[in-house]
Order: C-alpha cells, then structure tokens, then sequence
C-alpha cells in the first residue's frame, strides 16, 4: 500500500534515538499518521515543524498498518509566524483542533483547503477574524455549523446582532433585545458587516466547539486554544 499527498503537519514525537511518529492533515487522506526514520535527526532539522506544508509519501505493507512517510517541505510556515507570539499561538490552536478533532483517515479535502489558506493568511493583516472564520468552517465540516443565514425568530436576514447557544442560530437585534444578556455577540465580520470584536468572535465559536463538538468527542477543548484567548482576549 502506498500513497502521495499534500499534507500539513500537526504533531509529531519521538519514536527510538532518530525517528519521529508525525501525524499529518492530508488533502485526499485526511489525518492519517506515519513514521519518519531519522525525522528527529540533524539533517532533518525544522522539516516536521508542525504547520509545515509538505508533500508527502506514505508506504505500508498493510492498509491498517501505522505505515512509513517520506516528506518534502513546501512551505515552512512555522518558521514564518516564530517571531510573532499571537500567530504562532493561532497556528498551534488551529492545529491542535485538528488534531484532536478529526477521525484519523477520514476525507476532509475542504477542510485542509481551509487550513492551508489559514495558514498564508496569518501573516497578513485581518487574520484574526480569518482565524475565527476557519472554526466556523471546522464546525460545520464536522457536522455542527452555525446558521448565520438569517434570523431564527423572524426569518429575515438583517440586523443580525446575537446567536442563540441553544439553537446555534443567528438571532436579529430587535428580537434578540428581551434576551441579549442569554444569547452569544454576533460579531459584524461574521455577516459581510463592519464591526465586531475579536474577543466576541473568539467566544462565540468557542462556545460551540467546546459544547457541542469536544462535548460530543467526550474531550475538553485543547489548551492550545485557551492560551489563544488568552493571547488575543
């Protein structure tokens, strides 16, 4: 069994004196891991930084079996955001969901497409409102999206001001108003509106990855993406 792939790398550890267990994002294959001999040694230095894009081969003798990868970096974009403490801590919280989010060697082509996005955009100016978009896109990839279409009480799709953390749906200022101190800030940038603080971003999809996705995995939230909101909030 083998196979070529684009892939991002999420994790990796130490297996033996030179080798390294690295678990990757792949487009076609989804999170799928493999070890790399000699991966922890010197000529392999910074290759298997997790954010890397790589491409990668994978071999095994058996389908179910953890398998060999060989990987050629594309694009280091760790070592891009290394000076830049809030990036570097969205690209590990990104990558940390992932991680612990995803079935392994489930297809998930748009959200990898997503996240190699992601990952150009975090060194450009506006990223943390992408960064916040990409947890949208995480949860409804996964089965639990937000609907921002239009207003739960009313139907209509103007003014939208809170989300409903019951319904996970969007809910518009004047019907929002006898609730708004039950209901979860709906940032403008979510809508194609002005506005909107990162701080109520951040908690918005927090709120649902944490109570309906990692509730659902049995799992508490990666402290990865606590030490962002720590960071950004």
């Amino acid at each position: 069994m083998d196979w070529t792939d684009d892939g991002i790398v999420l994790t990796t550890r130490k297996f033996g004196e030179s080798g390294l267990i690295v678990s990757l994002l792949t487009r076609e294959h989804g999170r799928h891991a493999g070890l790399v001999r000699g991966g922890a040694g010197k000529r392999a230095a910074g290759q298997y930084e997790p954010g890397n894009h790589v491409h990668a081969v994978w071999r095994a003798r058996l389908e179910d079996q953890l398998g060999s990868l060989a990987c050629e970096v594309r694009t280091n974009h760790a070592a891009r955001h290394l000076v830049h403490p809030a990036r570097l801590a969205a690209l590990i919280s990104a990558l940390s969901l992932v991680e612990t989010a995803l079935p392994e060697r489930e297809p998930h082509t748009e959200l990898f497409d997503s996240l190699s996005a992601l990952l150009v955009i975090l060194g450009e100016e506006g990223w943390e409102q992408a960064y916040i978009r990409w947890e949208m896109i995480l949860l409804a990839e996964l089965g639990f999206g937000i609907d921002l279409s239009c207003c739960a009480a009313t139907g209509m799709n103007d003014q939208l001001a809170y989300v409903s953390p019951k319904s996970g749906r969007a809910v518009s200022l004047s019907a929002g108003e006898p609730w708004k101190d039950k209901l979860l800030k709906l940032p403008g940038f979510l809508v194609e509106e002005e506005g909107g603080s990162i701080a109520d971003g951040l908690k918005l999809t927090g709120f649902f990855l944490e109570s309906w996705l990692f509730n659902h995995l049995g799992r508490p939230l990666p402290a990865a993406r606590t030490r962002l909101v720590d960071r950004l909030g």
